[in-house]
Parts: structure tokens; C-alpha cells; sequence
């Protein structure tokens, strides 16, 4: 997933426009369950920089063998800020999150990533008051968070609840995030697919000695990596990294931002489809009502942008 800041095509083919739509709401709705397939039992940030450095490798390769040009060293620089800050820091700790949160309820929150851009570009970057439908979809949205990661009886064996550990580590990843966002169109950066590909490979560059400093893995762990590990990498780098970028790098270059941003909420709803049916996991009422609270201030957030 990339921030790509293009112009907007006025009078985009709609069959492509919805394909494209669809792509982004599915497969980036179902990175989340196949993140925690990948992770079950091997150790996250080695399997995400594995993910990553293939990935990144492949869309590199690519793209220079399409023509694209080689990248300057500025360039350079600024898609491994890019990178780290949307790879190797905000995929990183959704992954760790993901091991004590279900991967519905982390792409749930995951979701509320209007939140922190609103707020970011309010105090810092942009110093843009929001509208006040965006404010309103700020504050409900908060609530819906509270709802959502308030502790239960869910605990480590440390004592402390699972679920916030989970929601910090998101909500680290988000705010990695948006800031990654915010900084994309004030750095210099090379076209699209090549900055993909540069910033995968950075990303998991830079995860890759985190990994093997703090989790129990070798640099070919990789070879001993259980069939359903493998097969959801896969399934990642294929649908996740290079079709579901493609399909939002063109969406970002041909649709509305009001409309690319919808998958911001349909993520969620997506992911909790298929962690409820497939993965297993359950949702108790509160957290329910918590999402579906969030939603509804997230809905107001982006509906607040025009």
C-alpha cells in the first residue's frame, strides 16, 4: 500500500474505474487475514520483510525493464523515508499487532486512519482547521475507538490486556502511516511503480536486521517456513503488493480523492467478513458497536474533505 499523488483523470472508463475499486476492497480487505495466516507460526517482521524485499524486488525489476529511468540518489533517499515509514514501521507493527488482536479488529482500526491524517494535518502539517462534519467524524470516531479496545478479560500472561498491547501497536503503525502520507507529495520522488518497488525493498531492508536481532529466526529460516506461511506470502506479494498497488496507484491518478478513500471503510468490513468466516475469531458485542461507531465517524471524516 502507497501514497501516490498524481493528477485526476476528469472522465475515467467506469468498467476500469469499478475494477479497480473492487480490486483495492477486496484484496487490500483481505491482506489483513493473510497477514495473520503468514504469521501464525513464524515470527512477523521476517516474514513481512521477506514479503516485502520480493515484492519490492519484483516491481523494481519491472519497471527498469519496462524503461522506466534509473532513480536519482535523491530519489533514493526519498522513498526509504517513504518506505520505512510506511513499510517497515506501520506494516511492521501491524503485524506484531495482529498477534494479540484479531486481524478483523486491527483492520478495523487499521481503518481509522482519516483520524490520524485529520488530526496530523491539522496541528502539524497542513495547520487547515477541518470542517465541521470532519470534526464531528473525529469525535465519534474516538468513540468508536474507546468501544473498540476497551479491556476485557482478554489477558497476557504478563496481566496486561492483549487487546490494548494490539491497539497501541496499530495505532503506532497508523500514525507511521499518515505521517508517511502527509510527507509523500513534499519529497521527490521517482514514478510510481519504481518508488513502489524501492520503498518495498528499503522497508524490508530495514526490518530484515530488527528481525534477526529480536526474533528467534536466520536469514533462511525461510526454507523452514510451514506450507500455509508460504502460500499467504505469496498471495501477499501477488494480490497485495503488486496487483492491489497497480490498482491503486491508477486510482489515484484517475479517480476522486473523496472516492479513492472509501476503501478506508470498506477495508474494515471486508476483513472482519473473512476473519469471522474463515480465520475463526470472534467479535463481541461491544466491539461491534464500536466499529460500526467508527465507521460512522470515519464515513464523516472523508464525506467532511470536500
Amino acid at each position: 500500500m502507497q501514497a501516490v499523488s498524481s493528477p485526476v483523470s476528469t472522465n475515467p472508463n467506469r468498467v476500469t474505474l469499478w475494477a479497480n475499486l473492487i480490486s483495492v476492497y477486496i484484496l487490500w480487505g483481505s491482506t489483513y487475514m493473510f497477514i495473520h495466516f503468514m504469521t501464525e507460526r513464524m515470527p512477523p517482521l521476517y516474514m513481512i520483510s521477506a514479503r516485502y524485499l520480493v515484492s519490492g524486488s519484483i516491481l523494481y525489476g519491472y519497471a527498469r525493464l519496462t524503461g522506466t529511468p534509473r532513480p536519482t540518489l535523491a530519489e533514493w533517499k526519498s522513498s526509504a523515508i517513504i518506505g520505512v515509514l510506511l513499510l517497515s514501521i506501520a506494516n511492521g507493527c501491524l503485524s506484531m499487532g495482529i498477534q494479540y488482536i484479531p486481524s478483523s479488529m486491527a483492520a478495523l482500526l487499521g481503518g481509522l486512519l482519516p483520524v490520524f491524517l485529520l488530526s496530523l494535518n491539522w496541528v502539524s502539517f497542513g495547520r487547515k482547521r477541518p470542517s465541521n462534519m470532519a470534526l464531528a467524524g473525529l469525535a465519534i470516531g474516538l468513540v468508536g475507538i474507546f468501544l473498540l479496545v476497551k479491556p476485557d478479560k482478554m489477558q497476557t500472561t504478563s496481566g496486561i490486556d492483549a487487546k490494548l498491547i494490539g491497539f497501541a501497536l496499530v495505532a503506532l503503525g497508523n500514525f507511521s502511516w499518515a505521517v508517511g502520507t502527509l510527507l509523500t507529495p513534499r519529497l521527490s520522488l521517482p514514478s510510481a511503480t519504481i518508488s513502489s518497488g524501492i520503498q518495498m525493498i528499503l522497508g524490508g531492508l530495514v526490518l530484515l536486521p530488527v528481525s534477526l536481532a529480536l526474533e528467534p529466526v536466520t536469514l533462511f529460516s525461510i526454507f523452514h517456513a510451514p506450507p500455509k506461511a508460504i502460500y499467504s506470502m505469496i498471495y501477499l506479494v501477488i494480490f497485495g503488493s503488486i496487483i492491489g498497488f497497480s490498482s491503486y496507484s491508477w486510482l489515484a491518478r484517475n479517480a476522486s480523492p473523496q472516492l479513492l478513500s472509501t476503501y478506508a471503510f470498506v477495508n474494515p468490513v471486508v476483513a472482519m467478513l473473512l476473519g469471522t468466516t474463515f480465520a475463526g475469531e470472534v467479535f463481541s458485542s461491544q466491539s461491534f458497536l464500536g466499529a460500526a461507531i467508527a465507521l460512522v465517524g470515519v464515513v464523516l471524516i472523508t464525506l467532511g474533505r470536500k
